[in-house]
Order: structure tokens, then C-alpha cells, then sequence
């Protein structure tokens, strides 16, 4: 049975902001077996081993196309990413760019996970990268970019940064709340 993916961006959080959940998104396998499975771990913001057993699973017995096993590895460094496995979710985005060398979320992802280090300015880049090939949700794109920014002492591009994920998802709380430590001033 073919199957449909969509991706979506992890948002990761430095040290440094005082933001205590991560907000993630993953890349959605429609359809039945084990990277449907690993999917929805990814999705519903799960970081347990056996939710990255399961992916490994996925990758190792199930037949995929190869968009289908890109988005697995991206969906299972997601989940190491939440672990605080660094090195290891960018192994992860590495083999998902060698399957699907235009994968943005895979891109930005990894620049998430750099921004988790403090590595701001590579994970800048990164995730300006991603951005540039399209990601499907690109307001978490920009919540790690003000992140980045705010890391490296801009408040002003953090603060623009976090408005424009509040304008691309106004329901969505995380950027609302940083933008509340914010004061803007007219000079």
C-alpha cells in the first residue's frame, strides 16, 4: 500500500531560555507496520527507548521507498533528540539526507539539535537551509531560529523570529509565552 508523508520540524530549547518542554514535530508515515508505529512515537512528543526500538525496527525489516525511509530516520532522531542523544539523532538526519538530499525538516532538525548544544550560529544555518528546501511546519523552524538568536545575544531578531511563529501558528502557546519577556520600546 503506497503511503503519504508529511514533515513536520523539531523544536528544540536551550539551556539558557527557561523553556522546560520541547516542542517537536515529526515526519508523518501514513499507513500500516512499524514506521507507522515509529511515527506517531514521534508525534505524540515520545521519547522512550522503545519508541526508538521500534523505529530501528522499522528501518531494518520493513521494505520503504526511500521518502518513507528518510522520514523514518528523521522520525527516530526526533526521538533521540528529545533524549538529549545529539551525535546520535545527527547520524540520524545524515542517513535521512543521503536517502533525500532535499529534506528540510532533516536539516532543521539537525540545526535544532546544534542550538541544544549551544552551537547557535551553525544551527542557524542549518536550519536557514532547511527552511530554504520548505518544511511543512515552518513556524517551529522559526521558534528554534529566535532561539538561536537569543543565544546569540539579538533580541531584536528574537523577538521578530518569535513573532513570525506566532503569526504562522497563533494557536500554538510556546512562542506566545517567550514573547511575554520581551519589552519593546519606540525610539
Amino acid at each position: 500500500m503506497p503511503s503519504k508523508i508529511a514533515f513536520a520540524a523539531a523544536a528544540m530549547t536551550a539551556a539558557s531560555i527557561l523553556i522546560s518542554t520541547p516542542a517537536s514535530g515529526a515526519s508523518l508515515v501514513l499507513g500500516q507496520g512499524l514506521a507507522t508505529t515509529c511515527s506517531k512515537a514521534a508525534l505524540s512528543d515520545r521519547k522512550d527507548l522503545k519508541s526508538i526500538d521500534t523505529c530501528t525496527q522499522a528501518l531494518e525489516t520493513q521494505a520503504m521507498g526511500p521518502r518513507d525511509r528518510a522520514g523514518t530516520f528523521v522520525n527516530r532522531g526526533i526521538l533521540k533528540l528529545r533524549r538529549k542523544s545529539y551525535d546520535d539523532a545527527r547520524i540520524d538526519f545524515a542517513e535521512a539526507l543521503k536517502l533525500d538530499p532535499d529534506l528540510g525538516e532533516a536539516y532543521v532538525n539537525w540545526g535544532a539539535s546544534l542550538i541544544a548544544e549551544n552551537r547557535y550560529a551553525e544551527g542557524l544555518s542549518e536550519i536557514d537551509r532547511g527552511m530554504a528546501l520548505g518544511v511543512d511546519e515552518p513556524e517551529k523552524a522559526w521558534f528554534n531560529r529566535a532561539i538561536a538568536y537569543e543565544g546569540m545575544n539579538d533580541p531584536k531578531n528574537a523577538y521578530l523570529a518569535y513573532q513570525k511563529a506566532v503569526e504562522l501558528a497563533p494557536e500554538w502557546q510556546a512562542p506566545q509565552v517567550q514573547l511575554t519577556r520581551f519589552s519593546v520600546t519606540r525610539r
